[in-house]
């Protein structure tokens, strides 16, 4: 039975080789998602490593935020980019959960994202999820969630109305774009919570700093934030 099942396994790589979700080049036995060269290459922020970062400067004076990283600088044309492809329009949803617990690794090392007790992703609006299947940042917050050992929540804050793209609008447009989009469906108070807000890409940090100011109105004890990667 076992020879049965290694020989299947084997003709299925055959049939339908593993791709680097990264690269596209043939990935190798022992290799998973993201062929070993593109994991050594890919361009990680260390933004966890100090409170002084881009991503944690974008919400200075805007909205209290206790720390904010990502865990990788996106770029047009490039591995970032094809993962995050891959991730949100191909169903590979695995790499949000392969880079969400590269993430929560990189949370452990920290002392401003101890005790973490709630992992919120940035929702979607109910019909693009039922569109896409799947909510990507729901994904990368499941891989966290391995790692530091926290629950993932998506009712307490839900997306109400959907928006255009965002791609060609400035800081303040893409802010006033975002208002009255999220709404906190919990009726009680975050008092003790430490939230951990999760989202797959950040540019201005628009669709974030609107999430923050719905939760906030639960008196969280404090929010942080952790995107997949950003965008200068």
């Amino acid at each position: 039975m076992q020879i049965l099942k290694r020989l299947s396994g084997e003709l299925l790589n055959l049939l339908f080789p593993s791709l680097c979700n990264a690269c596209g080049t043939l990935l190798y036995k022992g290799e998973d998602l993201i062929c070993i060269h593109c994991l050594n290459d890919l361009p990680y922020t260390d933004f966890h490593q100090y409170a002084e970062n881009p991503v944690a400067r974008q919400f200075w004076g805007r909205v209290p935020v206790n720390a904010a990283m990502a865990l990788l600088l996106f770029g047009q044309e490039t591995k970032v980019q094809r993962l995050i492809h891959h991730l949100k329009y191909k169903d590979q949803t695995s790499v949000g959960l392969k880079l969400g617990r590269m993430i929560g690794t990189r949370l452990l090392t920290s002392a401003t994202y101890e005790n973490i007790t709630m992992i919120i992703p940035v929702p979607l609006h109910p019909k693009k999820e039922r569109k896409r299947g799947y909510n990507q940042s729901k994904y990368i917050a499941d891989g966290i969630a391995e790692i530091i050992q926290a629950p993932v929540c998506t009712t307490v804050l839900i997306r109400t109305s959907h928006t255009s793209s965002q791609t060609n609008k400035g800081r303040y447009k893409r802010f006033q774009n975002m208002q009255t989009v999220f709404k906190i469906t919990h009726s009680g108070t975050l008092l003790d919570q430490h939230i951990l807000l999760v989202d797959d890409v950040m540019t201005t940090g628009a669709t974030l700093e609107a999430c923050c100011l719905e939760l906030l109105k639960l008196n969280p004890q404090k929010i942080s934030i952790a995107t997949m990667a950003f965008t200068k």
